[in-house]
């Protein structure tokens, strides 16, 4: 287990996504319980699933009782785009074991920028240390979307008619505040200026389904096309 320095050092690193993922993920633990689906269902899907775009997809299509395989269709389609975050941090997860595939699981968006756009203190920048850095804030930001679960589960049946229109906008300015994160660390105009673009284009000529998947591709394929192009 991470020594308490480590789990000191990544607490403080993961607490802007504590401010996003507790009220959002209260708000998908109460509409979870309005839909009609028992509040421990909250928390054990904030658990095993992990994945906040996905359970909120769920939540439509269990009240929908649209059948497993199609859920779980769904849910690989909204959740490839994690395949081009495991590629990225491949030399920076865990060596082995099952810390390993567990940093693989829960590399969510947000803890990917995390860990890609803030440097670990100096004493915990090179393994095994880095490696344990990596566990605690997996686990600390997933701890944070569960604590979020569970308590909007309770909300829910406390709070039946509970009004939560617009507070999934944290998502969203949880993202703005991970691309300041990300802008310090960068430091430069156009990799931001390639993914306003792509996604700029896959909103003008992409399926909304497919929108996301589209704009990623775009993205990589810039990226791989610029990098190519840099002298070596």
């Amino acid at each position: 287990m991470p020594s308490p320095d480590v789990l000191a050092a990544a607490l403080r690193t993961c607490l802007p996504v504590a401010f996003g993922y507790v009220p959002l993920g209260m708000a998908f633990g109460v509409l979870l319980v309005q839909s009609g689906q028992p509040a421990w269902l909250a928390p054990l899907m904030g658990l095993c699933i992990y994945a906040g775009a996905a359970q909120f997809l769920a939540v439509g299509l269990l009240a929908a009782r649209v059948p497993l395989a199609d859920i779980a269709l769904a849910t690989l389609l909204l959740n490839l785009r994690h395949a081009f975050y495991g590629l990225s941090m491949i030399d920076r997860l865990p060596v082995r074991g099952w810390r390993r595939w567990y940093a693989v699981f829960a590399l969510t968006d947000e803890t990917w920028s995390l860990l890609t756009g803030t440097r670990p203190p100096p004493a915990f920048a090179t393994p095994p240390a880095a490696h344990d850095f990596v566990f605690a804030v997996s686990a600390l930001n997933q701890g944070w979307w569960m604590l979020g679960c569970t308590l909007g589960g309770l909300g829910g049946l406390a709070l039946g008619g509970l009004d939560t229109h617009g507070l999934e906008f944290t998502l969203t300015a949880l993202f703005v505040v991970l691309l300041v994160e990300q802008w310090h660390a960068v430091r430069e105009p156009w990799p931001f200026l390639l993914a306003a673009s792509a996604g700029a284009v896959s909103f003008a000529f992409a399926p909304p389904a497919q929108f996301l998947l589209v704009a990623l591709a775009l993205t990589l394929a810039g990226l791989l096309a610029v990098q190519r192009a840099r002298p070596a």
